[in-house]
């Protein structure tokens, strides 16, 4: 058993063992390497200690591992995250290690390791922290020292590069065999402080957490040095004349021009959220005169092309090409890069196989444009582009100093098609209804739209709030979560180029757009002889026109995506109840109502739901009532303005108020499946007026 210079023990000032001091350390240093991208990739590697607790069995010291688990992300490890098991246990199953042909068994034997329950799932490198011989080891994915397992002449470099320190792993699949392996170059190298991992990323270790993170951090910084004093200029080539980065208005303007053909493309066999990047790093690869070549090579860390597939599809043609051009030789590539993912997958499956998962990509480059990457939402699209990025930087590095040769095709596609990996994709849980979706919510900094946008967000929906009011927009958003669940953008309804800044801005964030909620309004409660020309432009000028502008917008992405999608109209039970002294707003309403019926029919044919909502009496969070419609309605019914919502109530046959979660709730059904097969509904939720009743 190896020493840790650890015993079972309290200290008394503090009251902490240990353990607890052993699992801080491995905590903050996994959150600093996680927190720097160059080091490792969210969810890439992970990180180990060792150390001594009591046995509640025996009452007797006990070494234990504590190790990232399966799936987890070092910048954000907490102990929960952390795998425990017994060290003499693990070490133990070398004695009935059956070889590198079943080693897969082996994830299954850390089952009878666990310490107690065990924390999180073991994952596959356990292995090599539990027989490695040093307290401390950390496995990381930095872009410098993938870029020397990628060189064609990886074990020279490491050699010249770090000398007897480091000590070259030629390529080996993730496993037990794996850690037996770092495990004999650390008992035959008593000097070397980590490996390059041939093809995959580094290992280091230390007697102490410090010592561990000094030790990766040397190791990378050393790469990174050589690497820039000693790389070629120009590793990917001259810049191709024509496909330089357009400017950032015009690239802007034409990424989300081809947004919605990419999505459907990215979206053929399973729907899928998008995210844009175009930073210099992927410009500037996109504009190399070797880009395709090298694209067509694939990445090679196992990580990489988890997330990104084995290679992305690559537009062959300039900036200067027009979009129609270019989309229809996206759509010609596309068809090319399906029939070439199933030739891979048909060369190498066998009868023991997943079956194919889908063979569109999820890394799209377009030259002078940028790269859309693709996943099962926001966070696992944009964490996609974040790891072509690094694939981009280790071909950099390799091709500055030798040559980029990841590894072969047949040990990618083991990787890819791994029973294990198959077993992780189908632990995870079943996605909320609407993942994958997402929606635009107008006028939704507040009230009925601030609750739609919450509901659509809860049920796993990328919600984009737009509103009048930027900044409210995005308190609402931040309410929801980070930039993952939601944004907040600015959109003037009554302004078409508002919208269409709008709708670009939802587009270069998430990639596409799927669900629409015409909700922005406003109300004056006037008589006819009160109600001025002023006053009845105002209220179609936001709500008919505005509800016609935004549709029309979002009509042209969800026709070019070819995936369908909803549209919403937040109506109003006026729009077929007469009342005085609301003329202008009911008869905008009115105007909505129409426009859910006429655009169903117009729409059904590309698989376009339109549907309306009929709310009445929403009084509590109601940003109409509360500007001044409230105080009016409750004079023409001759209450006091805080008994609206309970006079309301009590007019209707249930005798309920409405509140904006009512609503909300009706907007989420409705986009569902399970009304798969309705559209031109209006759905009344106003707890029963009878008046109101549809005919």
């Amino acid at each position: 058993m190896t020493s840790t210079g650890l015993e079972a023990r309290v200290d008394p000032a503090t009251q902490r063992t240990d353990a607890d001091t052993t699992i801080s350390a491995l905590i903050a240093r996994s959150n600093a390497l996680g927190s720097d991208p160059r080091i490792t990739n969210y969810a890439g590697g992970n990180t180990s200690a060792k150390g001594t607790d009591t046995d509640p069995v025996t009452g007797e010291p006990v070494e234990l591992l504590w190790v990232k688990g399966s799936g987890g992300d070092l910048g954000t490890l907490t102990p929960a995250g952390l795998a425990v098991l017994r060290v003499d246990r693990v070490r133990a199953l070398q004695d009935v290690y059956p070889g590198v042909e079943r080693e897969d068994e082996m994830v299954a034997a850390f089952d009878h390791t666990l310490f107690g329950r065990g924390g999180a799932a073991p994952s596959i490198d356990t292995a090599m922290h539990a027989l490695v011989d040093a307290a401390h080891v950390d496995h990381l994915h930095p872009d410098a020292g993938i870029a020397i397992a990628t060189a064609a002449d990886g074990p020279a470099l490491t050699s010249t590069i770090f000398g007897d320190r480091v000590v070259w792993v030629p390529w080996r699949r993730p496993g037990f065999q794996l850690g037996l392996d770092i495990a004999a170059i650390k008992r035959d190298n008593p000097q070397a402080i980590g490996t390059i991992l041939g093809g995959h990323g580094i290992t280091a270790w230390g007697a102490t957490s410090d010592e561990a993170e000094t030790n990766s951090r040397w190791i990378i910084g050393t790469a990174e040095q050589y690497i820039a004093a000693n790389g070629k200029d120009q590793p990917f080539g001259p810049v191709r004349p024509g496909f330089e980065a357009l400017p950032t208005d015009e690239r802007h303007a034409r990424a989300a021009a081809l947004a919605p053909t990419i999505r459907g493309i990215a979206g053929h066999d399973k729907p899928v959220v998008g995210h844009f990047t175009d930073s210099d790093v992927v410009l500037d690869f996109l504009a190399s005169a070797r880009a395709d070549e090298l694209a067509a090579l694939g990445t090679s860390c196992p990580d990489h092309f988890l997330r990104t597939k084995v290679k992305p599809l690559i537009l062959d043609l300039p900036a200067s090409a027009s979009v129609d051009d270019t989309i229809e030789r996206l759509r010609t590539l596309h068809q090319q890069y399906r029939e070439d993912y199933q030739a891979y997958y048909d060369r190498h499956a066998d009868e023991t196989s997943p079956a194919i998962r889908g063979a569109d990509p999820l890394i799209v480059l377009v030259p002078g444009v940028g790269m859309f990457s693709y996943g099962k939402d926001a966070q696992t699209a944009r964490v996609a582009g974040e790891f072509y990025v690094n694939a981009i930087n280790v071909m950099r590095g390799a091709e500055s100093l030798s040559t980029y040769a990841p590894i072969d095709e047949a040990e990618k596609f083991r990787i890819e098609y791994w029973a294990l990996e198959e077993a992780k994709l189908q632990r995870m849980p079943a996605p909320k209804k609407l993942a994958t979706r997402i929606a635009l919510v107008t006028g939704a900094a507040s009230g009925i739209g601030k609750a739609i946008a919450k509901r659509l967000a809860a049920e796993g929906a990328a919600v984009v709030i737009a509103d009048l009011d930027l900044a409210k927009a995005q308190d609402a958003a931040a309410e929801i979560g980070n930039t993952d669940k939601a944004i907040g953008v600015a959109a003037n309804v009554t302004d078409a180029g508002a919208i269409d800044q709008a709708i670009q801005q939802t587009l270069l964030h998430f990639g596409g757009l799927d669900l629409v909620v015409n909700n922005a309004g406003l109300s004056l409660s006037k008589s006819l002889l009160e109600t001025t020309e002023q006053d009845w432009d105002l209220q179609h000028d936001v709500m008919a026109k505005g509800s016609f502008l935004v549709s029309k917008a979002a009509a042209k992405v969800l026709i070019e995506q070819g995936l369908g999608g909803d549209i919403v109209y937040i109506s109003s039970k006026n729009s077929v109840f007469a009342g005085p002294n609301n003329i202008a707003y009911s008869a905008t309403k009115a105007d909505q109502a129409h426009q859910v019926r006429l655009l169903a029919a117009e729409l059904g044919e590309h698989g376009v739901r339109v549907n309306g909502i009929n709310p009445d009496g929403v009084v509590r969070g109601s940003g109409i009532f509360a500007s001044g419609w409230g105080a009016n309605r409750a004079k023409t019914y001759g209450i006091e303005e805080q008994d609206l919502g309970k006079f309301y109530a009590q007019r209707t046959i249930l005798k309920r108020e409405v509140v904006p979660e009512n609503v909300a709730n009706a907007v989420y059904a409705i986009c569902t499946d399970d009304f798969s097969h309705t559209t031109g509904l209006h759905v009344p939720v106003d707890a029963g007026v009878a008046a109101a009743f549809l005919r």
